[in-house]
């Protein structure tokens, strides 16, 4: 829902109706996960997408419905056997999604908890605070399309039911304490057990953090890539002439500072990012073994292989341990050929999304199974893989790293420490 955010919070400010389609739950292959969000306005606006398109259209219908009646609705969308050109998943998977409908408010309505969208409305501005909250949504039983906004000290709204009440806020408490989403079960009083209710609990926690450390231009690309990926993004340099939000309009905060002094008062857990681009030992080596002992998932470093050799003696030398330096990604990036700083981005981009869900970082068409897998899940080399998979220049290396600029002195390319 964070994606649609905006347009919801315009269509509550302007008083229209409206539905939202959430995914609650998927099986097999499906292009969107459980919390993807589709909505559909009276007036025939439609946001977000719950399929990649492939079920758009009867949501769009069922949507519609839901606005007239005000009734919510559980939907079911699958492959059709019989007409691929059917309301279906085409890629063979099934999804089910919740309708809720939102009726129209006159300009008097409050936005209060008692209020048509309460709920809605206290999620939302939870959202626009960066504050986590967790959005609770009946998705099964006489209850259905029930509402409660959980966080850690209080909730918004009611399922209908005391006993679901106190048992689904409990366990939204629980999920959004790690971060998750999930569906939950319920006996008629809340009871714990796999039958009767259904409860879909989506999770927002606050956007994680990308720190990007070094004022050059192939940071300024990393920060739009990163603001696009989610990221609430940082820059941090000591040169005052090169940190400034003027050089980079995309990045949520600029400071200027030393980034191991930065690094040290930053709050970092296990979803943060961090680029070191500086190209400079003072600051990469303090940043860096700082960087290696916090909880953040993601420590990448740019460089040529020659910059990453003297790097990690410099580090084995300050006392970093090998666990550590294991999870450096050095040289930053994937092997794409990149040459441009756009280019490099991508590259770095495509790395953190790689080790985020744990891609194998193979083109598809050199891989078979499921193309959305869970995490950690890893794909499966194809049994037909073509000849530029089967051979090419990165052969002799495993290392999926970027191209060192000093092995193509006459092309553009990233910078060489």
């Amino acid at each position: 829902m964070r994606e649609i955010a905006d347009a919801l919070r315009r269509w509550r400010a302007e008083g229209g109706a409206f539905a939202v389609a959430t995914v609650v739950g998927v099986q097999g292959s499906a292009p969107r996960q459980p919390g993807a969000a589709m909505a559909v306005a009276a007036g025939g606006e439609v946001v977000g997408s719950v399929s990649g398109g492939c079920v758009e259209g009867a949501v769009y219908e069922a949507a519609a419905e839901a606005i007239r009646t005000g009734v919510p609705v559980l939907e079911s969308y699958g492959i059709s056997d019989d007409d691929a050109f059917a309301v279906g998943l085409t890629c063979g998977g099934t999804i089910d999604l919740i309708i809720v409908p939102y009726p129209a408010r006159g300009p008097s309505a409050g936005t209060g908890a008692r209020g048509a969208g309460g709920v809605l409305d206290a999620v939302l501005a939870a959202l626009a605070a960066d504050d986590a909250v967790a959005l609770l949504t009946v998705v099964g039983g006489g209850r259905l399309g029930g509402q409660v906004a959980v966080w850690p000290d209080r909730t918004v709204g009611s399922s209908g039911v005391a006993g679901l009440d106190v048992a689904a806020v409990d366990d939204a408490r629980g999920l959004l304490a790690a971060g998750r989403s999930g569906l939950r079960r319920y006996g008629p009083q809340g009871q714990r057990r796999p039958d009767a209710i259904g409860v879909f609990v989506q999770s927002f926690a606050p956007p994680p953090r990308m720190l990007v450390f070094g004022a050059i231009d192939y940071a300024a690309a990393v920060v739009r890539l990163g603001r696009f990926l989610g990221y609430r993004v940082t820059v941090c340099d000591a040169r005052p002439v090169f940190a400034t939000a003027r050089r980079f309009p995309d990045a949520d905060e600029v400071v200027c500072e030393r980034p191991v002094a930065f690094l040290d008062r930053a709050a970092v857990d296990a979803r943060t990012v961090i680029c070191v681009l500086t190209h400079d030992p003072k600051f990469d080596i303090p940043v860096l073994r700082a960087a290696l002992r916090s909880p953040a998932h993601y420590v990448g470093a740019m460089g040529s292989r020659r910059t990453h050799a003297d790097r990690l003696r410099r580090l084995r030398a300050s006392g970093v341990a090998e666990d550590d330096l294991a999870r450096l990604h050095s040289p930053i990036g994937l092997d794409l050929g990149s040459r441009t700083p756009e280019e490099t981005a991508v590259s770095i981009a495509a790395e953190i999304i790689q080790s985020r869900w744990g891609g194998s970082g193979r083109p598809l068409r050199a891989t078979r199974g499921r193309i959305h897998a869970d995490p950690g899940e890893p794909s499966k080399p194809s049994e037909q893989a073509g000849p530029s998979e089967q051979a090419g220049p990165s052969e002799p290396s495993a290392d999926p790293v970027a191209p060192n600029p000093a092995d193509a002195p006459s092309a553009p390319a990233r910078p060489d420490g």
